[in-house]
């Protein structure tokens, strides 16, 4: 938008067409709410655009456009007001002028849905109605709509929450949420690519409409590779993550290789919506979905991103999982559109995960760091240093895991269970599952030099063959001791085989290590000396 505004201050005409089409639906929503009329409103806005364009070099600021034209546009409305006697029609007939008229091809149920929730909406307090109008009627993004009137965007939020919460007095949740995707969503072909079975299964309840690909992957795990397709790097992975959690390569590979057939399938599809949340385990699966996409020609389909981090009356959010399918359907409609900056970012961390030097994606993310938190990849900067974190220490070889859990077996965590839920607690960036977790466990617990010992467990590193291994004792040896005061190297010791995105690092003496005071990747040629 910035550049149409810069190309209308220089005369450009197309630009300035450019520019009202895309705010016409938001000076509309203001004139009515304010007029009550639809003539008047139209009569507003477009007297609106003539004095805009009369005074848009008088504009210092582009960025600032969307306060200056709303003013221009109540200036208006004001002078109508003391011209004419409103004239109040329903606001259904405002779908006639400002083009969301169900088409002649759409079913009478859902003409009938939206003349129901246009009257449902009107009905709402002006603070609630008119985001609600603006963001689900219109389609324009939150940042949109903070700029033009004036609002933090999380305030802007809440209204919104707030908004879709007085509505589901009158909607079961399915049907407010079909109700609200048709305005939304236009009746579009939609594709949501979400992030577990959990979540999945809850949208298929019609909390939005389309069909719902759940993505199986964890690119925590394993060794990563910049095209994880190609046959042989897919069958070392596959490999890997058979042998350290269990998951069979053939399964694995016949996974992936469907859920890919349904991805290349995107072109059939208006839009694809991204479902994901602030955890490694999300953002490492985002920035591969970002990179792949980087590489596609989307043509018509628009890609969208609804990724969070809290949600309101969660104390702790681990992740999308956690919500019911009411809390679920509060996000409809909420997500924020991916741009060409989204997708150069996404597969720019992608690579850089990839890499087999962490000093590139440490380097990264320093360079980006301004430019991850303004976009909507906020969550990544926090997420992927949590990963580089995961190397062994320079202090005691111990990575930001294996560190956290022998720290919480010191402080009383005597069961794999409770060791499970303090870790996964303390470091929820990562977004650990069991699966995963058990690996960390079971490595220190193995080989002649455990810093764990778990009662009952000698004879099998398969804790799915122990029983009630949840509750199972956990003591921390002398060694382990030890290694957490900093009088032993973890690596040294026990040796390591282990793969932190594309860095694969084995034996007892490593070359990347994690410098907690740097809070950098550093290479060191052994335990005392780093450059």
């Amino acid at each position: 938008m910035l550049q149409w505004i810069e190309e209308a201050q220089k005369g450009d005409a197309e630009a300035f067409r450019q520019l009202t089409e895309h705010v016409r639906g938001m000076a509309y929503v203001v004139s009515y709410d304010m007029l009550g009329d639809v003539q008047l409103a139209e009569d507003a806005v477009q007297e609106a655009f003539i004095d805009a364009y009369m005074n848009l070099g008088s504009l210092q600021e582009p960025a600032a456009f969307p306060g200056w034209f709303r003013t221009i546009v109540v200036r208006q409305c004001h002078r109508l007001l003391r011209r004419r006697r409103q004239t109040l029609l329903p606001l259904e007939a405002a779908e006639h002028v400002a083009g969301s008229t169900p088409g002649v091809e759409e079913i009478a149920e859902h003409r009938e849905r939206a003349r129901v929730l246009h009257s449902s909406v009107a009905k709402l307090s002006a603070k609630l109605r008119v985001p609600v109008q603006l963001f689900y009627f219109y389609g324009y993004s939150l940042q949109e709509i903070s700029v033009y009137m004036g609002i933090p965007a999380g305030t802007l939020k809440k209204r919104l929450y707030d908004g879709r919460r007085k509505l589901q007095g009158a909607y079961p949740v399915a049907d407010l949420a079909a109700a609200m995707n048709l305005l939304h969503e236009g009746g579009q072909r939609m594709l949501h690519i979400v992030n577990g079975d959990s979540v999945g299964d809850k949208l298929k309840q019609g909390i939005v409409q389309g069909d719902v690909l759940v993505w199986r992957e964890i690119y925590t795990a394993g060794p990563i590779f910049i095209d994880p397709a190609a046959p042989k790097e897919r069958q070392l992975r596959a490999e890997v993550l058979q042998a350290t959690l269990g998951i069979p390569a053939t399964e694995f590979i016949a996974g992936c290789e469907e859920q890919e057939r349904i991805l290349s399938g995107f072109h059939r599809y208006d839009e694809v919506v991204l479902w994901f949340e602030h955890d490694l385990f999300d953002q490492s699966m985002l920035a591969y979905l970002l990179h792949w996409f980087s590489m596609q020609k989307p043509d018509s389909t628009k890609l969208s991103l609804l990724c969070i981090g809290e949600f309101p009356g969660i104390e702790l959010f681990h992740g999308l999982g956690q919500l019911t399918a009411a809390q679920l359907q509060t996000l409809s409609g909420t997500w924020q559109n991916i741009g060409t900056e989204e997708l150069e970012l996404g597969s720019r961390l992608w690579q850089a995960y990839a890499s087999p030097d962490p000093r590139q994606l440490a380097a990264l993310l320093e360079e980006s760091k301004p430019q991850l938190a303004g976009s909507a990849l906020s969550f990544a900067y926090d997420a992927f240093k949590a990963h580089l974190s995961r190397l062994p220490s320079v202090d005691n070889g111990l990575g930001i895991v294996e560190q956290t859990t022998l720290k919480a077996a010191a402080g009383g965590a005597d069961t794999p269970l409770k060791l499970f839920r303090q870790v996964t607690d303390s470091l929820h960036r990562l977004g650990m599952g069991d699966v995963e977790y058990w690996k960390y466990l079971r490595t220190l617990t193995a080989g002649e030099h455990p810093l764990l010992t778990i009662e009952g467990t000698a004879e099998t590193t398969d804790y799915r063959q122990v029983p009630e291994f949840l509750n199972r004792t956990v003591i921390l040896t002398e060694l382990g001791e030890q290694v957490l005061a900093g009088t032993a190297d973890r690596v040294t010791l026990q040796g390591i085989d282990e793969w932190y995105g594309g860095l694969h690092q084995q034996g007892h003496d490593v070359p990347w290590r994690w410098d907690n005071a740097a809070e950098l990747p550093v290479r060191v040629h052994n335990v005392t000396q780093s450059e």
